[in-house]
């Protein structure tokens, strides 16, 4: 995260870019920077880019070659596997300091799932070649971000283990918890995606979605007011997402 040469110095993949920052970051950004050198943080820097994508922009898509590590600096990006009949599963969202795409970067040369922008966001893009090298030469480095792609299988493993599991009471509470916990911090929060959005990511359809989370409301689990959520009993929606 990260220090900028020019978008056309990178050759970065064609997306729909909508500004470049050729500023400085604070070092302190680089996710697990304290691993790094002085000479390791340099060669980061020298080989970045950083690009503003507005919302709903694709950040990269299934089936395109991989070229570049990419770490969220701003905004909040989903992680989505797509389906045939423009189907999909949001496997997460992703919050800043995040890398994104390395699933499919150190285990293939195509990615295997699509990113974009659910609000205005900015990506830094690390070319992949040097990057590979700092891994290679660096061992802690390298564990840590083993370590972090480890943790993402695992998470979006548990993520399908619930669709495939639990009924839907169970997910959609599952969905509550994720944005209450992993991703605001809060139990007020307002939801960043479409009620089709959240229907991916709780493996159901729109319409069932829609029904489960009136219900929570009729029965005073949660608070709904449009996108704003409260979730009043937090016990129950525990014990649906743990029974399921």
């Amino acid at each position: 995260m990260i220090w900028l040469v020019y978008l056309s110095s990178l050759n970065l993949p064609e997306v729909n870019q909508v500004k470049s920052y050729p500023n400085q970051l604070p070092e302190e950004q680089i996710p697990f920077g304290q691993l790094l050198n002085d000479t390791e943080r340099s060669i980061i820097k020298e080989n970045s880019s950083i690009v503003r994508f507005s919302k709903k922009d694709i950040i990269f898509k299934q089936n395109t070659r991989t070229s570049h590590i990419m770490v969220i600096i701003s905004g909040m990006v989903k992680i989505y596997k797509e389906g045939s009949g423009h189907r999909h599963i949001i496997l997460r969202i992703a919050l800043p300091g995040s890398y994104i795409g390395m699933l499919s970067i150190m285990g293939d040369q195509i990615h295997q799932f699509s990113a974009s922008a659910v609000e205005a966001s900015d990506i830094c893009f690390i070319d992949i070649n040097p990057f590979r090298n700092i891994i290679i030469e660096n061992g802690k480095y390298g564990l840590k971000l083993l370590s972090m792609i480890s943790q993402e299988g695992l998470f979006i493993f548990k993520r399908l283990m619930s669709q495939t599991h639990k009924q839907l009471p169970g997910r959609i509470a599952d969905v509550l918890l994720y944005f209450s916990r992993e991703v605001y911090h809060s139990t007020n929060f307002t939801f960043p995606l479409t009620r089709r959005e959240l229907a991916e990511l709780a493996g159901t359809t729109k319409e069932s979605f829609i029904r489960t989370l009136t219900e929570f409301k009729n029965d005073r689990i949660i608070k709904l007011d449009g996108a704003s959520v409260e979730i009043i009993s937090e016990d129950i929606i525990n014990t649906l997402s743990e029974f399921g």
